[in-house]
């Protein structure tokens, strides 16, 4: 998924879809608004939507079992991007298009 299709998949989630008037492309630039890809502070505030056990159980799952072939101890790792933290919050709620 592009930067612009996550943003908009995790405004949908929130309730507050993104929309253009004129088009549904999700990369128009009338789509503008948080940049949950570049911005902690935004994936800060989706994270706490996960209030329940399973959520929350799943998104860490995501955020350990990251792409890069590796398995992350969380408590040691702060490098976390607020784009790998995005597709986890995507990943958990399933709401995650891979590329084809």
């Amino acid at each position: 998924m592009t930067d612009q299709q996550i943003n908009a998949a995790i405004h949908a989630a929130l309730g507050n879809p993104m929309g253009c008037p004129r088009c549904s492309e999700p990369e128009c630039a009338y789509n503008s608004g948080l940049n949950y890809c570049d911005d902690l502070n935004a994936m800060h505030e989706a994270e706490r939507t996960l209030t329940h056990y399973g959520q929350i159980h799943a998104y860490v799952n995501y955020l350990q079992n990251r792409d890069d072939g590796h398995t992350h101890l969380l408590l040691l790792e702060t490098h976390i991007t607020a784009r790998q933290r995005a597709e986890a919050f995507l990943r958990t709620l399933g709401k995650w298009e891979e590329k084809e």
